[in-house]
């Protein structure tokens, strides 16, 4: 089980590449990478296009993230959803409070 994630700056928004599976093994790094940027207020982007795989600790991760910008005024969009994560977020009533850009999704 791997991920990978790649950051690029762009002007004021600061997007994620996300690549592999997202789960109790990875899900730290992810943390390590998203949490700080959304403490410091950062808008961010988190392009899933690369993702297969999501569990509850991946979406646990998310779901701090979007915690933390709210008190710092910050931004969170997701982007790049193929059907089945998709359908993970839309039963799980996450695509109902974290902003999700379907523009490029799968």
């Amino acid at each position: 089980m791997n991920l990978s994630i790649r950051q690029e700056k762009n002007e004021d928004v600061v997007v994620l590449y996300l690549s592999g599976e997202i789960d109790a093994f990875t899900a730290t790094k992810l943390r390590e990478e998203l949490i700080p940027l959304a403490e410091m207020g950062q808008t961010v982007r988190v392009d899933l296009s690369g993702v297969d795989y999501i569990d509850s600790t991946g979406l646990g991760v998310f779901i701090g993230a979007l915690k933390a910008t709210h008190i710092t005024e910050g931004n969170l969009t997701l982007v790049g959803m193929s059907t089945r994560i998709k359908r993970l977020f839309s039963i799980t009533g996450l695509d109902e409070v974290i902003a999700i850009d379907e523009e490029g999704s799968k």
